[in-house]
């Protein structure tokens, strides 16, 4: 691709979206467009959050029914367990990439459409899983969508709201998230109360998929009232039929901010996930609760979700806030050492493993750091071409989930009968090569120009 063509489009297109009132500064001058985009892309994202933990809450017993094995401690359990949440994080991020290409081909808005249909649809027919080897294809398939949905959600936002607003539209976005997940620890909460019985015991853990079904409705109101952005209108119009592809990621001044990119991402998600993954199986396996029974263990690591969550929440905006006076990328880099003290000093593997109650504070201050992710929702879109917003942000966020695919099992390699405590000690010292990469990114250029003396 010509990168005159390129950088052309861009400041056309930026132009045209300030010329559309894009750096308002109060509420009452955001349009009724920008208000929809907002909404449309809180909402995918927040069924993002709900599609995207259905799994790992009921991980360990639904996998052990599946493979017919009464002990949830067997240790096929937590293997088959972490290579269907393994191939979900590979799913993330080929959809990523996917969906990114029709974002930037076909827009946004349908875009967002398309992936909210496919995390919907494929998180249902879970519910159908009679084998490990089908939950995981289902696992994937939905995936696909939820990895594609990130970008385009990001992107849509980028080139509608204000960019002095950055960080604190991250944050709300990143919280559409959490509530999400939310959401899904109070269904499968409320689903855990219901007294199957030996007769239904069968659709005890696979009922919770159905609830990912609800995201598909939402289809119905983006079609018909969320419109396509101005910026990436105008970029189309003006790269001539000359939209540049993924080898451009890799071409010119694009590439180093790629390379760095991936690095961050694969380095901090695959700490990132393998924490989410393990810390909950290792709650169940907590010898203070050996006694209860698994719905109340259940229960327990839904509580433990909603801690981190709502904890993640006020990370989300702690982290906007420190980004509005030291930049994005020192934040990025300050919370990933943050996050790597805080999980290795709670598993750190102590004498006796810490109690259910004490492991609360802990994951708590986890749920802060966590904030780190909602940097990354409108940091990374504008660091790429507008026609190669959803392709950039979507390939390099979600290609480091392939890397916390192989994390998630390689870290459980470590793992004791039960006692994932050294997964998740190790697994906390990718985020430092992370927080020394970061520290390279650029800031994003179009908040540079925003700032800058006119020449």
């Amino acid at each position: 691709m010509d990168n005159t063509i390129a950088e052309d489009a861009d400041r056309s297109a930026a132009a045209a979206s300030q010329a559309g009132g894009r750096e308002a500064t109060r509420l009452r001058d955001i349009s009724p467009q920008q208000w929809k985009s907002g909404i449309a892309a809180w909402l995918g994202w927040l069924f993002d959050g709900l599609d995207m933990h259905l799994y790992t809450l009921v991980a360990t017993p639904f996998v052990a029914q599946l493979l017919a094995v009464g002990d949830l401690r067997h240790p096929d359990v937590a293997y088959y367990g972490s290579v269907i949440q393994a191939s979900f994080l590979v799913g993330w991020a080929l959809g990523g990439g996917f969906f990114g290409r029709i974002g930037d081909r076909l827009g946004r808005a349908r875009a967002l459409m398309l992936t909210i249909l496919t995390y919907a649809l494929f998180t249902g027919l879970s519910f159908l899983a009679q084998t490990w080897w089908q939950l995981l294809l289902c696992r994937f398939l939905a995936a696909l969508g939820i990895g594609g949905e990130w970008a385009v959600g990001a992107a849509l936002l980028s080139e509608t709201w204000p960019n002095r607003w950055r960080p604190w539209i991250a944050a709300t976005l990143q919280s559409a998230v959490n509530i999400g997940v939310l959401v899904a620890m109070v269904a499968v909460a409320l689903l855990s109360l219901i007294p199957f019985g030996q007769e239904y015991a069968y659709y005890e853990y696979r009922v919770v998929f159905l609830v990912g079904v609800l995201p598909a409705l939402l289809v119905l109101w983006i079609r018909r009232a969320v419109p396509e952005t101005e910026e990436w209108h105008a970029a189309k119009v003006l790269s001539r039929d000359a939209a540049p592809g993924v080898r451009d990621l890799f071409r010119g001044q694009v590439r180093r901010t790629t390379v760095l990119t991936i690095l961050v991402c694969a380095f901090s998600l695959s700490a990132h996930w393998a924490f989410m993954y393990w810390f909950l199986q290792h709650l169940r396996n907590l010898p203070d609760i050996a006694s209860w029974s698994d719905p109340e263990k259940t229960r327990f690591a839904g509580l433990a979700m909603i801690l981190v969550m709502l904890t993640s929440i006020g990370g989300n905006y702690l982290a906007g806030l420190i980004a509005r006076y030291i930049g994005y990328r020192k934040t990025i880099a300050s919370m990933c050492v943050a996050y790597c003290l805080v999980m290795a000093l709670a598993y750190f593997d102590y004498a006796v493993p810490l109690s259910h109650r004490a492991q609360f504070w802990w994951l708590a201050a986890i749920g802060v750091c966590q904030g780190l992710f909602g940097l990354f929702t409108m940091y990374l879109p504008p660091l790429f071409p507008t026609l190669l917003r959803t392709t950039g942000a979507g390939f390099c966020y979600n290609i480091g989930r392939i890397v916390a695919a192989g994390g998630t099992v390689f870290f459980g390699l470590f793992s004791h009968l039960g006692d994932h405590r050294p997964a998740l000690f190790y697994a906390s010292f990718v985020f430092l090569p992370a927080a020394v990469v970061a520290m390279f990114l650029p800031e994003p250029p179009d908040e540079q120009a925003v700032t800058a003396p006119a020449e």
